[in-house]
């Protein structure tokens, strides 16, 4: 039996141009060894976009590269959690530097395998990688090199509740206070920065949710579309290779009258030059009667 995933990766790992020819064509293999329904799943596997190929090709370059993604996302995570400030402050910092480059790469990288792409995919590639950060599944899947479509955006750490017994860290003052506070004052200080923290996160989350479902509205827009306009392409072939059916049969019937013309040209002629010599005949005829005539009554008729 084919061996789906390893056809998937090796589809996913194409250019995009080569992709559907591809995918058919193991499609076809597939139908012809009798797993019909094995074939109706590689048929399935979706052409992916510029931004797409581009952030697997970058995740299949490089293993060591793209297991210290994997590394500083769940690094992310656990800070998150642990309202870790200075740590998450810190791995922030290295995620925008890290995604930027690794950007910049996946470029330079579809360049050197002929398949240029602009700043907008770069841009595209960055915003998959915050994705990966944030979400574990999205970063397996990347991790795998197949991906098949542009994950929903991530929203920061949103949908990371924070450890149970977790606070937030106090924000270190500058300059030292004029009294120590007391210690319950300090209690009721951090209870309401993690709960102001908590509800920031619970908004961030709703938010999420909202994009994230607009996100899934619009790729179901886009796949109606995307069928609409192949049922558009498909009736347009159609009727090509009708109009291709009329115009070679119209050629024929063309080529046919003007056979028939040319015969009934060369009958003319033939008519013609028969009438000519039977005129030629008659005239002849006439001249041996009247010769035959005079022989016969040299004295002429009384």
């Amino acid at each position: 039996m084919a061996d789906v995933d390893a056809i998937t990766r090796e589809l996913y790992g194409l250019r995009p141009d080569e992709f559907t020819a591809e995918r058919d064509a193991c499609a076809a293999r597939a139908r012809s060894a009798g797993e019909s329904a094995v074939a109706k799943e590689i048929k399935a596997l979706r052409k992916p976009t510029l931004v797409v190929w581009a952030a697997n090709l970058l995740a299949r370059s490089d293993a060591d590269r793209t297991r210290r993604l994997l590394e500083l996302g769940q690094a992310l995570r656990e800070a998150h959690r642990a309202l870790a400030g200075e740590e998450l402050r810190e791995l922030s910092h290295q995620r925008h530097a890290v995604v930027a480059a690794m950007a910049r790469q996946a470029r330079e990288l579809a360049e050197e395998a002929g398949q240029p792409v602009s700043e907008a995919v770069q841009h595209g590639v960055e915003e998959i990688l915050h994705t990966v950060l944030a979400d574990p599944e999205t970063a397996r899947t990347w991790a795998g090199g197949v991906l098949t479509k542009t994950p929903p955006p991530a929203v920061g750490f949103a949908g990371l509740e924070p450890a149970p017994g977790a606070t937030a860290p106090a924000p270190t003052a500058k300059a030292a206070p004029a009294h120590k506070p007391r210690q319950a004052d300090t209690k009721a200080d951090t209870k309401a920065d993690t709960k102001a923290h908590i509800t920031a996160e619970k908004r961030a989350q709703a938010q999420a949710d909202r994009t994230a479902q607009a996100y899934r509205e619009a790729d179901d827009e886009l796949a109606l579309a995307r069928e609409a306009w192949a049922l558009s392409r498909s009736r347009l072939d159609e009727l090509d290779r009708q109009i291709a059916g009329l115009q070679g049969r119209l050629e024929t019937a063309r080529a046919e009258r003007g056979h028939r013309a040319t015969e009934a040209d060369a009958a003319a002629r033939r008519h013609q030059q028969a009438d000519h010599r039977a005129k030629v005949t008659r005239t002849a005829a006439e001249q041996a009667r009247a010769e035959l005539d005079a022989l016969q009554h040299p004295h002429g008729r009384r």
